[in-house]
């Protein structure tokens, strides 16, 4: 008797399901509404299996090659509604890009990104370490897919080597000196070989320390891997399904002939009679056999291999019979819609009972219709809650399914550190809950993003983004934080102001801190500095003398380094510049309020406008002579004076208030002029004649006192 084992880890890994099931939630969605015309296309191959393939095309899905996409944004331009896939592999950069970019203008256009998160990860961190100075090297298959599209997303000087002993003669070619000046970085394939991968570590650390290595393969190739080589050598025949354009089934094959000497590769599950007539000939005692798959096979065609080669498979008799059996409570089953009332829907299970599905046990959206969420024919799973043989009724609750679903996805967000979206529906001792697909999720306080000891309740009924932190299985319970989130978006805003900061550029800022050698000022994210000097056309003795904590300032970039994290921002401008301001408002002869704000043995000096003075020389201060200033002035009176001159060149004003108090006097002499039976006459009888005061000149400065 052959014991017959299906590892863990066969069949479609995460990324594959998630691209395969955005695929068919698309497929489903343009035959819900023929009306709409919609024609969907993979770019490329979906997943590599014929079967799969066959089966979505069967259903009006496309496929399309990269020299496509021009007719396909041609076509999106034109108004006609589309849907395109890329698929887990991603593509190249240009590529996606440009299908993006069409999404973003054509509405009817739909472009779904079915890119592996692993995938995606590798295609930032070749983004991030590539350019000048930097060399990338990558680990992989350089003809594929994946390959491609990462190398796509970097700049500069790259390298691609599908072994380590590859990258070894690579690297004993290169000039030591020019080489070894360079930033080296190392990344794999997601579905590369782990025992290369691990070789082509050492051959970088052994000569490169400084080297930056980043282990980019998919944990669930890992696994898979690891598993295949374990079964592989407890076994008498290993069976690998897959496809041979497939690298991970190939890699796959390899590792289970590298383990049993009876390694087999099958595409379908015709192969498998094959293999099962070919052990029943040899006459071998085989006792052990076991099956594993790559990440593109389907289910279905696992299962097909495997009742093939499981000699204790049940005959027809019997599966008919099992087909009829009672269904237990606790059982997940999956059947068809025959039915859908506004008050439930009605399965066929395939069995003895037919399967109910009560309104509020199909979907936890109150306002949601069942005639809108399930049509006839479509396939259901559904927790069994009920057996009644006696009604021949199966009452099912399709939400507890979909909950179980959703925590898996809650388990994937936490392995690929996925940003999800939900909503803050309670505050609780040490923290707040956030329901995530109808999954409770706890956030601890200190993850909130809120302030020590403040009030977690503002939070209560908001959407938030978060990460998934933790997960303990054993007690169903995840944990998630907002701060990381909020990490990982300053991180692109940081990544983002830096690869377009430019000298001269201006921003509107807000004063985060003070020190006493400056401003730091926030320009949305990064901070950057206004020296003490730059705050005030004044000297100051501390940069709070003008500015504060919270106020805005319009600041401009004068240098930066980007190494080093530091900006050197500007904000006095020429329009600031007190000189400037007097300039434009007054012009010799004007007459001016000023302030005295210094008392000297030569005179005064008295502010104009704040930040420009003007001198008001002994000789000026009085209509009479004087032995000091501070005999008619003291600091802090406010005065009227005349602006006698104005010396451009050196920025230095001379006022007067004697000429003020001569104009004056002279003004008084010419009214007492006037004779008394003139100034006796009525107003209205004539108006004095217009005197013109005598010129007046100012006494001679000494030339030692004007200095």
């Amino acid at each position: 008797m052959i014991r017959v084992r299906i590892a863990e880890y066969a069949g479609f890994c995460f990324g594959v399901r998630r691209a395969t099931g955005a695929l068919e939630a698309a497929i489903a969605d343009a035959e819900a509404h023929p009306e709409e015309g919609r024609k969907i296309y993979t770019l490329g191959r979906v997943i590599h299996n014929d079967q799969y393939i066959a089966r979505i095309r069967s259903r009006g899905v496309g496929e399309i090659g990269r020299e496509d996409v021009g007719e396909i944004i041609r076509r999106a331009d034109r108004g006609e509604p589309l849907t395109v896939v890329i698929r887990a592999h991603g593509e190249l950069k240009g590529i996606a890009d440009a299908l993006a970019e069409c999404a973003a203008r054509n509405p009817a256009f739909r472009l779904i990104d079915g890119t592996c998160p692993y995938v995606k990860k590798v295609r930032e961190i070749a983004a991030a370490n590539s350019g000048e100075g930097k060399i990338f090297l990558l680990s992989g298959n350089e003809k594929h897919p994946e390959v491609e599209g990462i190398i796509s997303c970097a700049e500069g000087e790259t390298a691609v080597f599908p072994d380590a002993g590859s990258l070894g003669e690579w690297l004993g070619k290169q000039s030591s000196s020019g080489f070894c000046s360079k930033c080296i970085t190392l990344a794999a394939q997601t579905t590369q070989k782990l025992t290369e991968w691990k070789k082509s570590i050492n051959f970088i650390e052994r000569d490169y320390a400084n080297a930056k290595i980043f282990d980019t393969i998919c944990s669930v190739t890992e696994l898979r891997q690891a598993e295949c080589a374990r079964l592989a050598a407890e076994s008498d025949v290993m069976i690998v399904i897959g496809s041979p354009d497939s690298s991970n089934s190939a890699k796959l094959y390899e590792i289970a002939r590298e383990n049993c000497p009876e390694a087999v590769f099958l595409t379908d599950a015709a192969g498998a009679s094959e293999v099962r007539e070919k052990i029943r000939r040899s006459g071998r005692e085989v006792t052990d056999l076991s099956i594993t798959a790559g990440a593109s096979t389907p289910f279905s065609l696992i299962q097909e291999v495997y009742q093939t080669m499981n000699e204790n498979t049940e005959n027809f008799a019997e599966l008919l019979e099992s087909s009829f059996k009672t269904l237990n409570t606790g059982e997940i089953v999956e059947g068809t819609v025959t039915a859908v009332t506004p008050g439930e829907i009605h399965l066929d299970l395939g069995a003895k009972t037919t399967g109910v599905i009560a309104r509020e046990k199909a979907t936890d959206d109150p306002q949601a219709k069942l005639e809108d969420l399930f049509k006839v024919g479509d396939t259901v799973r559904a927790k069994v809650v009920k057996v009644s043989d006696i009604d021949g009724i199966a009452t099912l609750d399709k939400t507890r399914v979909d909950s179980e679903s959703n925590w898996d996805k809650i388990v994937e967000a936490c392995e690929t550190q996925e940003t999800l979206t939900g909503k803050i529906t309670e505050a609780v001792k040490g923290g707040v809950i956030i329901n995530i697909n109808s999954v409770r999720v706890f956030i601890p306080a200190s993850l909130t993003g809120v302030p020590k000891d403040g009030d977690l309740t503002a939070l209560v009924g908001t959407e938030q983004k978060v990460k998934i932190i933790e997960i303990k299985p054993e007690r169903r319970r995840a944990y998630a934080s907002i701060r990381a989130v909020l990490r990982e978006e300053r991180k692109a805003r940081e990544e983002a102001f830096w690869n377009n900061i430019q000298e001269g550029m201006e921003f509107d800022g807000e004063i985060k801190s003070l020190t006493d050698f400056g401003a730091f000022v926030d320009l949305g994210g990064v901070d950057g500095m206004v020296h003490t000097s730059e705050l005030s056309w004044r000297r100051i003795r501390r940069p709070s003398d003008v500015v504060s904590v919270g106020q805005k300032l319009h600041v401009y970039v004068k240098g930066f380094d980007r190494e080093r994290g530091r900006i050197s921002l500007g904000y006095k401008t020429e329009e600031m510049n007190p000189w400037y301001i007097f300039t434009n408002k007054y012009s010799e002869g004007d007459v001016a309020e000023v302030k005295i704000v210094s008392l000297m043995p030569f005179g005064a000096f008295a502010e104009i406008v704040p930040g420009c003075d003007g001198l008001i020389h002994i000789s000026q201060i009085a209509d009479h002579k004087i032995a000091k200033p501070d005999e008619i002035l003291a600091v802090g009176d406010i005065v009227k004076a005349r602006i006698t001159a104005i010396d451009y060149d050196n920025k230095k004003v001379s006022l007067s208030i004697r000429s003020i108090l001569e104009e004056a006097a002279e003004a008084e002499d010419d009214f007492d002029e006037v004779p008394a039976e003139e100034a006796e006459e009525p107003v209205e009888a004539a108006e004095p004649e217009a005197v013109e005061p005598e010129a007046v000149e100012p006494e001679a400065v000494p030339a030692e006192d004007a200095e």
